[in-house]
Formats: structure tokens, C-alpha cells, sequence
């Protein structure tokens, strides 16, 4: 009895070892990935969303720290850390708002990389050519309940992001990353552009 006890509680000592070993080779993988994608200068990939919510959306993004620009065929949008701006082509409509975390998820692919520091339990595995990091939220406040990262394993650089947010899944296919030279007003809505947009504050 005591020898399966013994037994026993070697094998679970040794599964919290392993846990333990793949959420800190996560954290360093995410780490590599988050170093190289916050370029202090900015930077640029193409994307495509799809989802039950989105439809399928196709573009290009540009980031600095945690301020985006993203611009379709349908609209164009910016968001200065704190403000974001939609505009939409074919009514010439500017939306004015201030995005939720989940919000800002939904059109900024890289988003993850501030989001898996805190809240989540991370987990990882090895698939040929790439990583894919598991997120789970360990704070029932997260919008994004799972997230699945496929990054490259001699680039590190993400390829794919799954999202799972409000039951529902999104996939973000990421290609063509660049490191750009931005300035903020990159990410700020130039009202002297659009002339006959029409501004709708929804703040």
C-alpha cells in the first residue's frame, strides 16, 4: 500500500515537472516571437481573418508596441493605443471608439504579444518545421477563453493565430512580416484625407 502511494505520488511529482518544463519553454518561445514582432520601430505583415463573426477578411497590418493600423478593400483602420478609427469605404463613414481588449484582438493578429505575460497557463508543442503554443485563460475576466499559436521554429515568427472568444473561433492567417520605420501618426486617423467623411463618435 504504502509502495503504491510512494509510486503514486512520484508520477504526479513528475507530471507538474513536465507541465512545468513545457509552459516555461512556451513562455520562451512566446518570448522570442514577442522580442522579434515588437520592433521598436514598428512593422508590417499581410493577414486573413476567418470566422463564424468576421466572414473572411483579407489585408495588411502595421503595428508599434500596442498601436495598429489594418487596412482591407472594405475599410481602413487605426488605433493609437487608445482611440480607434474605422473607416468604411463605400459609406464614407468614420466610427470613432474605444475598443475593448477583445475588440482590438478581433483586427490586431499580434495582439497576443502582451496578452499571454499574464492570465493564461501556457503549454507547447513541436510540429515539424514550427511550435504551437497553447493558451488557456486562467482569469475568467479574459475575453479570449483558448488561443493557438503556430510559430516558426528557425524564424520565430507566427504564422497562424486561433482564437476562441464569445464561444467562437477565429482563425488569423499572418504572412509577409517586415520591419517598418512607422511614425505614430501612422496610427491616428488624418481627417485631411478623407474630406467628405462623415465622423460618427460611438464613444
Amino acid at each position: 500500500m504504502t509502495k503504491n502511494i510512494i509510486t503514486l505520488a512520484i508520477a504526479a511529482l513528475m507530471a507538474m515537472t513536465a507541465e512545468a518544463q513545457t509552459a516555461t519553454k512556451a513562455k520562451s518561445i512566446l518570448d522570442k516571437t514577442a522580442a522579434i514582432v515588437s520592433n521598436k520601430n514598428g512593422a508590417s505583415a499581410n493577414f486573413k481573418i476567418s470566422g463564424s463573426k468576421t466572414g473572411t477578411l483579407s489585408g495588411r497590418i502595421f503595428i508599434k508596441g500596442n498601436k495598429f493600423k489594418a487596412t482591407t478593400p472594405e475599410a481602413s483602420m487605426w488605433f493609437n493605443g487608445t482611440t480607434q478609427w474605422t473607416y468604411m469605404n463605400n459609406t464614407e463613414e468614420v466610427n470613432v471608439s474605444s475598443p475593448t481588449e477583445n475588440q482590438q484582438a478581433q483586427m490586431n493578429p499580434y495582439k497576443f504579444i502582451t496578452l499571454y505575460k499574464s492570465g493564461y497557463a501556457l503549454s507547447s508543442k513541436t510540429l515539424k518545421g514550427a511550435y504551437e503554443v497553447y493558451l488557456k485563460a486562467t482569469d475568467s475576466k479574459r475575453p479570449i477563453k483558448e488561443m493557438y499559436i503556430t510559430i516558426n521554429s528557425k524564424t520565430y515568427l507566427p504564422s497562424q493565430v486561433r482564437m476562441l472568444q464569445g464561444g467562437k473561433w477565429t482563425t488569423v492567417s499572418i504572412s509577409n512580416f517586415k520591419a517598418e520605420n512607422l511614425s505614430d501618426a501612422t496610427f491616428t486617423f488624418n481627417p485631411k484625407q478623407y474630406p467628405d467623411a462623415e465622423i460618427i463618435d460611438l464613444r
